[in-house]
């Protein structure tokens, strides 16, 4: 490979943690090789050994500031199967749900409004001065004024069902440590209806701006894959709990309702030289041609249906523009996620309804076990918690395999088709770069969650003199 010029990004910007990528052109300016790179590394796994299984969900969601929901449920329901009690009571469930869905709808308006907006609103070539948060609110104060307040309500019920809006406690193995007083369901459902409403017209945004790019939005970062989430038993779209299933790019089942306790036996980890990310695949298919999509993309195209009637309608509409197909293009992951934004919507809506919130039995324990695993769908995708615990009550082993991992492969493809596509042989320009960043935020990543260790990382150290010679070699 003849390698004439580096182009690197760096950092990718407004996307959660830091990364860059790297380009690489020969002599005739034709890009031979592109690639995404996370350039830092949470310990995390390694941080927890030790520390009492009671303390994993309030330590695993300082992961991140976005979406901390994801990993302390994620976490508690792992430790639920320790202590045995993974048959929460009725209000235990409702409210770890109602706190879920608080996260996806308060992560997915800011991403799609405050992250995502920019591009779609001004387009990709326009001047990064105004392409931004601060151009939105300028040019478009009331869909702004908007966004803010639908991340601020999504944030309110986390604070209410967590008691705090971010690294809250409200989920404990077992169950929860609070229920919802009427005050505080009332307060919640006072904005419901404004809620519902903007969620409509952030539908609406996304798929027209869809619909009118298609033409140019089809071969975007796009290519076929497989899809991996969870379904309920009834193939319906659960975002909290539910069975994996992966299909392939047709919709083909590769596998289903496979109990995410036994996710080993079909998911493994893929290991590059060239990053800290790591690579799943589903085993039987291998890691050339195993890989896939989590995520809003991928849970439309592998759910039968979604159980709100305002969110099946506009998944309805979605699906349609395939043809009822699998939809394998890149940018349609915007107009999945707000379809889940509203979904999110009509659950809080109907769980501020039920009783069972106001309940008082909020723990159940059963059968202690020294294993567990712990899986919900994040707002970028599918989460893996796995743990081990011993006789005294210590974490001996974790591994985590966030969404934004189990997109890597997918996220470097689609990095490398938009360079192919559009910045092999032509002066790069920062609105052509700015095109691989787009490709990148369609997926929402967040990269300072993706990294992380199982088992010992390599390293080799080597002492050099001035002129280059190796006086020493370490290797471990």
């Amino acid at each position: 490979m003849s390698v004439i010029k580096r182009v690197v990004i760096e950092p990718v910007t407004r996307v959660e943690g830091h990364g860059k990528v790297t380009i690489l052109l020969d002599e005739a300016g034709k890009v031979v090789q592109a690639r995404l790179h996370v350039v830092e590394f949470r310990g995390f796994e390694r941080f927890i050994q030790g520390r009492f299984f009671w303390e994993v969900p309030v330590l695993t969601q300082r992961l991140c500031g976005i979406c901390p929901v994801s990993h302390h449920l994620a976490a508690a329901k792992a430790m639920d199967r320790i202590v045995g009690g993974e048959n929460l009571t009725p209000t235990a469930e409702k409210i770890r749900r109602l706190m879920h869905y608080g996260q996806m709808y308060q992560s997915h308006a800011l991403h799609f409004f405050h992250l995502a907006s920019p591009d779609l609103l001004f387009g990709f070539d326009a001047d990064p001065a105004i392409r931004n948060v601060i151009g939105v609110a300028a040019k478009y104060p009331e869909l702004a004024v908007q966004a803010v307040m639908m991340r601020k309500y999504g944030q309110e019920v986390i604070k209410a069902t967590a008691g705090k809006k971010i690294h809250g406690t409200g989920a404990i193995p077992g169950g929860v440590n609070k229920n919802l007083s009427l005050a505080e369901r009332d307060v919640l459902l006072k904005d419901i209806d404004q809620q519902l409403a903007w969620a409509r017209s952030a539908v609406k945004i996304a798929r027209e701006y869809t619909t009118a790019h298609l033409k140019e939005l089809l071969p975007f970062g796009s290519f076929e894959s497989n899809h991996l989430s969870l379904v309920r038993a009834d193939g319906a779209m659960d975002l909290y709990h539910g069975n994996l299933r992966a299909v392939d790019n047709q919709g083909t089942k590769i596998f289903d309702q496979i109990d995410y306790q036994k996710y080993v036996d079909f998911i493994a980890e893929d290991v590059r030289d060239w990053s800290y990310m790591k690579f799943p695949f589903i085993k039987t298919l291998g890691p050339e041609t195993g890989w896939y999509r989590v995520g809003p993309l991928a849970r439309l195209n592998t759910a039968d249906f979604i159980d709100t009637p305002a969110a099946e309608s506009a998944r309805k509409e979605f699906r349609a523009v395939t043809g009822g197909k699998t939809n394998n293009v890149t940018m349609a992951y915007h107009w999945a996620r707000m379809v889940e934004l509203l979904h999110s919507i009509e659950k809080i809506q109907a769980l501020l309804h039920d009783a069972d919130l106001q309940g008082s039995d909020l723990v159940v324990k059963g059968e202690r076990r020294e294993e567990g695993v712990g899986v919900i769908e994040a707002p970028r995708g599918t989460l893996f918690h796995h743990y081990r615990v011993d006789k005294n009550d210590q974490v001996v082993m974790g591994n985590l395999i966030v969404s934004t991992t189990h997109n890597n492969e997918p996220m470097n493809r689609a990095v490398t088709k938009v360079a192919q596509d559009h910045l092999s042989g032509v002066e790069i320009t920062e609105g052509l770069l700015n095109r691989i960043e787009v490709a990148i935020r369609a997926y929402d990543p967040c990269l300072s969650c993706a990294t992380h260790a199982l088992g010992q990382m390599a390293l080799d150290v080597s002492v050099l003199d001035v002129e280059g010679k190796v006086l020493a070699e370490k290797s471990r």
